[in-house]
């Protein structure tokens, strides 16, 4: 399902000087249908009452569908998010989260991605779906 030509080294290249390098997010693995990364609980990635912000989440979220859904598309075309819903489950305080994004829809104009984030533990803290519009690259 993914092009062949991109590995994980080079997803984490192209997060260089952006806010997934910011946030800590690192990819970590890639299989026929799905992408995984991790991101840090700590300073960077908290709220105010020291949980993990929602919105830190999302961008998670959004960094793994989008980046799988690059992965995937046509020749000549990239994707762009239109939209992204998360349900926050589960508070985390310190340590690692991890997320998964697989496909639900992976279409000629747009693809939709299920991405589960959990954590240290394997219990499930945000699960999130984004879709994603197929749009030729200028």
């Amino acid at each position: 399902m993914f092009r062949a030509d991109v590995d994980l080294e080079q997803l984490n290249a192209m997060s260089r000087d952006t806010a997934i390098q910011s946030l800590g997010i690192v990819f970590t693995g890639i299989g026929s249908d799905w992408l995984r990364a991790t991101m840090p609980v700590d300073a960077r990635t908290h709220q105010p009452y020291g949980l993990l912000h929602g919105g830190a989440s999302v961008l998670l979220a959004e960094t793994l569908g989008s980046s799988a859904g690059g992965l995937c598309a046509p020749e000549g075309c990239g994707v762009v998010g239109i939209e992204i819903n998360a349900n926050h489950l589960r508070g985390v305080r310190e340590g690692m989260v991890t997320g998964t994004a697989r496909p639900l829809h992976v279409g000629r104009s747009t693809q939709v991605w299920e991405i589960r984030i959990e954590d240290a533990a394997g219990r499930l803290v945000c699960i999130s779906r984004l879709t994603l519009a197929v749009v030729a690259r200028p």
